[in-house]
C-alpha cells in the first residue's frame, strides 16, 4: 500500500526536482501546493513563537526547549522550500527569490549570534536585543520575497486573497512578536501583585543574581519591563499599522486591515487559552490594534481623498486610533505600559513611511520593478 505513493513521489521528484532558473512556471496545483508549504512553515514558527515568549517568563533558557524544537521544524521546512526555489527556479522570479535567499542568509547568521550573545550575556529575556531583531529581520524579508511569489504566480480569484492575507497575518505577527516582552510582561508583574508569581524560582533567583538586588516588585518590574513605555505605543502606530497599510494596498479587499488584525487577535485569544490552559504564562492580548486596524481601511477607503492627503489624513487619525483604542484596552482589560506623549511623534514618523511607500508605489522605476521577472 506504501508503493503507490513512494513510486509517484519519486516521478514527481524526477519531473520537476530539476536545476533551472528563475521564472519557471508550474501547474496551478503544484504552485498551490508549494505555497500552502510556506503556509505551514510560517504557522510552525508563530506557534513556536508564541510558546516560546511564554516559556521564557516560566522557565530559564533552554537551546533545546520544545518551543525552540517547533520553531525549528517551521525553519527546516522554509530552509528546504528556499532550497528548491533557488535550485529549481520555480513559483518565483528573480525578486522573490532574491528576498528569499538574503532574508534567510540573514536569519541563519542571526542564529549562532544569538547563542554567542546568551552564552556572554546569560538570559536574554528582552524580544528588543539586536540579534532578535535579526531573526525578526530576516523573517520578514523572507516574507516579503513569499508575498511577492504569490502576488506575482498565485491564480487568480477568491483563494488568492485569502493566501496574500494570512501572509500578512504572519508578517503582522512578526512585528507584534517584539513587543511581547510588554505584554507578557504586564501580566507577570500582575501576577506578582497577586501573590501568585507564574515564573519558577529559578527563574525569579535568576532575575535577582543579575539584578545583584533581592527579588522584590521593583526587581521583577525591572526584569520583565525593561524597555521604556513609549516603545510599546510607538511600535505599534509605526510598524504595526504600516504593515496593515501596505497589506491593505496589496489584496486590495475594503477590509483588509480589519480582516488581517481581527484573524491575528482571534489566534492571540486561542494561543492564549491553550498556554493557560497548560500553567503557561499568558499575555496581555493587543486590542487596541482593532482600532488602528479600522482607521487604516477607513482612510483608504475613499477614492476622493487625494493620494498626498491619505498619507497625512491617515498618519494622524490612525495614530488617534491607536490611542483610544489603548485607553480603552486599560480601561476594560490589561494593557502594558502606555507613554501617550510619544503619539504625536510616532504620527509623524507614521506619515513620513506611508508618504514614502506611496511616492515609491507611484514612480516609473517602481513598476518596472513589478515587471522585472
Amino acid at each position: 500500500m506504501t508503493e503507490a505513493p513512494l513510486t509517484r513521489a519519486r516521478a514527481l521528484w524526477q519531473d520537476w526536482v530539476t536545476p533551472g532558473q528563475a521564472p519557471r512556471p508550474l501547474p496551478r496545483e503544484m504552485l498551490v501546493a508549494v505555497y500552502r508549504l510556506w503556509l505551514l512553515a510560517f504557522l510552525l514558527k508563530m506557534l513556536g513563537s508564541s510558546w516560546d515568549v511564554s516559556w521564557h517568563f516560566r522557565w530559564l533558557r533552554d537551546d533545546l526547549a520544545p518551543p525552540h524544537l517547533l520553531n525549528s521544524v517551521g525553519t527546516a521546512l522554509a530552509i528546504a522550500l528556499v532550497t528548491l526555489h533557488s535550485y529549481t527556479g520555480y513559483g518565483v522570479d528573480r525578486r522573490a527569490l532574491r528576498l528569499m535567499q538574503v532574508g534567510m542568509s540573514t536569519f541563519l547568521v542571526a542564529i549562532p549570534l544569538d547563542i554567542i550573545n546568551h552564552r556572554i550575556n546569560g538570559l536574554d529575556i528582552t524580544t528588543w536585543s539586536a540579534t532578535h531583531a535579526l531573526l525578526y529581520l530576516g523573517t520578514a524579508i523572507v516574507l516579503a520575497g513569499v508575498i511577492r511569489g504569490w502576488w506575482r504566480y498565485g491564480p487568480p480569484g477568491h483563494e488568492h486573497r485569502l493566501v496574500i492575507s494570512a501572509f500578512w497575518l504572519f508578517f503582522l505577527e512578526n512585528v507584534m512578536f517584539a513587543a511581547g516582552q510588554q505584554e507578557y510582561g504586564v501580566v507577570a508583574v500582575a501576577a506578582w501583585d497577586a501573590g501568585r508569581p507564574e515564573a519558577e524560582p529559578e527563574l525569579l533567583q535568576f532575575a535577582a543574581n543579575q539584578a545583584g538586588h533581592p527579588m522584590d516588585r521593583n526587581t521583577l518590574v525591572s526584569f520583565a519591563l525593561p524597555v521604556p513605555p513609549w516603545v510599546y505605543l510607538a511600535w505599534i502606530i509605526t510598524a504595526a499599522m504600516l504593515v496593515l497599510v501596505v497589506a491593505r494596498w496589496t489584496v486590495g479587499w475594503r477590509w483588509t486591515a480589519t480582516s488581517v488584525t481581527v484573524a491575528y487577535l482571534a489566534y492571540r485569544c486561542t494561543i492564549w487559552v491553550l498556554l493557560a490552559e497548560a500553567g503557561f504564562p499568558r499575555s496581555a492580548v493587543p486590542f487596541l490594534l482593532l482600532a488602528g486596524a479600522l482607521a487604516v481601511d477607513a482612510v483608504m477607503a475613499p477614492h476622493w481623498l487625494h493620494w498626498l492627503a491619505r498619507p497625512v489624513c491617515g498618519g494622524v487619525m490612525v495614530a488617534g486610533a491607536v490611542c483610544g483604542g489603548a485607553w480603552l484596552q486599560e480601561l476594560l482589560a490589561l494593557a502594558p505600559p502606555l507613554d501617550y506623549h510619544c503619539a504625536p511623534a510616532a504620527a509623524v514618523v507614521l506619515i513620513a513611511l506611508w508618504l514614502g511607500v506611496t511616492l515609491l508605489v507611484r514612480t516609473s522605476g517602481y513598476a518596472r520593478w513589478l515587471a522585472e521577472r
